[in-house]
């Protein structure tokens, strides 16, 4: 089933591998894989949850730090995404109609997946809009997860003229005029985004790697969010940073903030984290959005907090 995920020069698939296809209770095809660890001893497995536009290869790395950590990887692509299925028929556009289907894919990705094939005990590592899809999940996985850890979490959009309120008003309107499809903001996916200027990573090996994974396999690529997409995150975030629900969240949660984050505003991320009676939060200055695709200075911070909040994930 290897032939189901792409390497590159500098980015081959990781060993122990077994990839296929589940379906979602509304007959989505979603593409995953489960790595098993090389380590030893044997720790558990870690449940990664990708960003908006991301795909499992670009996880490939990540993953094979943890394989030597003696940690197992079930991964698998967001619906309308990477590998997986789109949901309208132009594929180019980022869409999804709620963020409770993510929530539910979680929750037969977990079902299929993870209970019946991967060794436990279960964490979670999630980026962004899987932070968000994680924080949503979080009351359903008190008794399958032990910890997550979120990594620049989607509460916020940042350097937006309009509030996530008034960002939610908007794509409302649109979505209730029947404009759910289209674009808002960025439209189709640059082809090959220059390392000057970018706000997602400050290193260039790593930046030059993730571009060649789309330049190579360009369907695991999408374009901007559409007004659905967008709408449906803004619920979602109204939604989790709602008092009574963080108060319902349970699983130990350790957020880690970039510094310099362009794309969602970590001075919300932190104001979340006071709430959070299970959580807590590291904050890594200077570093950019997709902290890990990040320089090794920034990314190595990372994985110390990773290995101080995870049990037993610290190298033999």
């Amino acid at each position: 089933m290897q032939e189901l995920l792409h390497e590159t020069p500098g980015n081959p698939v990781p060993a122990n591998v077994h990839a296929g296809f589940i379906t979602t209770r509304d007959g989505k095809r979603l593409r995953y894989a489960r790595f098993a660890a090389e380590g030893r001893p044997l720790k558990g497995t870690v449940v990664i949850q990708t960003g908006r536009n991301e795909c499992i290869e670009k996880y490939f790395e990540t993953i094979r730090h943890l394989s030597k950590r003696g940690l197992g990887v079930a991964i698998f692509d967001l619906r309308g995404q990477g590998g997986s299925e789109r949901l309208i028929r132009n594929p180019h556009r980022g869409y999804v109609d709620s963020f409770m289907d993510y929530v539910g894919d979680v929750g037969v990705f977990f079902e299929e997946i993870v209970l019946p094939d991967c060794r436990g005990p279960y964490f979670m590592l999630a980026h962004s809009t899987g932070a968000l899809v994680a924080l949503l999940a979080a009351p359903t996985l008190a008794n399958r997860v032990q910890r997550m850890v979120l990594s620049a979490p989607l509460l916020e959009f940042a350097g937006q003229p309009l509030t996530m309120r008034g960002t939610l008003r908007l794509s409302s309107f649109l979505y209730g005029l029947g404009l759910g499809t289209m674009y808002l903001g960025h439209g189709k996916r640059d082809e090959n985004p220059p390392f000057e200027g970018n706000v997602l990573t400050s290193d260039p090996e790593r930046h030059a790697r993730n571009v060649d994974i789309y330049r190579h396999y360009p369907k695991l690529g999408i374009g901007g969010p559409t007004v659905a997409w967008i709408r449906a995150a803004c619920l979602a975030s109204e939604r989790v940073q709602d008092p009574d629900y963080i108060a319902s969240i349970k699983v130990p949660t350790l957020i880690v903030a970039a510094g310099a984050d362009q794309v969602v505003e970590t001075p919300a991320i932190e104001r979340f984290t006071q709430l959070l009676r299970t959580g807590s939060l590291v904050t890594i200055d200077g570093a950019r959005h997709e902290l890990l695709q990040e320089a090794d200075v920034y990314r190595e911070q990372f994985f110390a907090a990773f290995d101080a909040f995870i049990p037993g994930s610290e190298p033999a």
